[in-house]
């Protein structure tokens, strides 16, 4: 992060959470599972499927992830009430693992076998390299015992995706491909832009040839323009792949890849732990820190 945005995200951390929370809820639905009902429901209204994530992550007791579990379940149940179109977004560290690693697996298994009632999707997020292995034990586990209804999350900014894709292609992983929002050491992570889109691209091929289904998630115009070009050059049909965006990022972009014919899922996260999110999303999306430091002076 470059020193003006330390300075700007350095404000804000100053700041009262109440005005925080004016900008912070242009990214987030709101604080109870029916402000992200709302959401979704509207984003359905312009052909726009949603992703429900509910937020908090590096639980420290088993409390705490069981009550997670239990939002989680709210959501799948609120998911199938509602007939909205969407799915359930998971953070793996806020279900237990850095607690126990069977515990988290019981608390996943539980959720997915909700989940298959209701013939809904279950998405484990990817979080910081210190989960990368463990979350895709995990999620290897969950295959290995039946379960369809879950995909996994591959960052295109680590050292060791394309191996990581290589051992999961056999069992063909509905996979969301990102360029990686953490920052990590250069020992494991790229840190070029060009480099990063490159390996975006390579990994994005490698998952379609391999007849993966993959949900492209960008913001970036180069990147969308050349997965447009490759799913025309292949010929490859819209049900095999969708585009994935953020909620309240690039909504000019968002409708026009649904106008040009697309599937695209918008990721809608909600719950009481919106500053701990708002926070971290600020400090690694630089044009958000931006965005917020200009509505905060020109009372926009």
């Amino acid at each position: 992060m470059n020193l003006t945005n330390q300075l700007i995200l350095s404000v804000i951390r100053l700041l009262p959470r109440p005005v925080v929370r004016r900008f912070a809820m242009r990214y987030i639905a709101g604080e109870q599972l029916d402000d992200a009902v709302r959401v979704v429901r509207a984003l359905n209204s312009k052909n726009i499927m949603g992703t429900i994530d509910v937020l908090g992550e590096n639980v420290s007791t088993r409390e705490e992830s069981l009550a997670a579990i239990r939002g989680c379940e709210e959501v799948l149940h609120s998911i199938n009430q509602n007939h909205i179109e969407a799915n359930l977004s998971i953070k793996l560290t806020q279900f237990g693992l850095k607690i126990d690693e069977e515990f988290c697996y019981s608390n996943v298994k539980r959720l997915l076998e909700i989940a298959s009632g209701y013939n809904q999707f279950v998405r484990i997020d990817m979080e910081d390299s210190s989960t990368t292995s463990d979350t895709l034990k995990l999620y290897e586990r969950l295959r290995s015992d039946g379960f369809e209804n879950v995909g996994v999350v591959i960052q295109a900014n680590m050292r060791r995706s394309e191996k990581d894709i290589q051992r999961l292609i056999s069992m063909k992983p509905n996979v969301r491909l990102c360029k990686g929002a953490y920052i990590e050491p250069e020992s494991i992570a790229f840190r070029g832009r060009e480099e990063i889109r490159f390996i975006f691209l390579r990994l994005f091929e490698m998952l379609l040839d391999a007849k993966c289904y993959v949900g492209i998630a960008t913001h970036d115009d180069f990147l969308t323009h050349s997965a447009y070009q490759y799913i025309q050059e292949s010929n490859l049909q819209k049900s095999k792949y969708e585009f994935q965006m953020l909620y309240g990022v690039r909504s000019k972009l968002r409708d026009q890849i649904v106008a040009d014919g697309h599937r695209l899922r918008v990721y809608v996260p909600f719950g009481q732990h919106w500053y701990a999110y708002s926070m971290r999303r600020f400090k690694e999306n630089p044009q958000i820190i931006r965005y917020v430091f200009r509505a905060l002076f020109s009372g926009d």
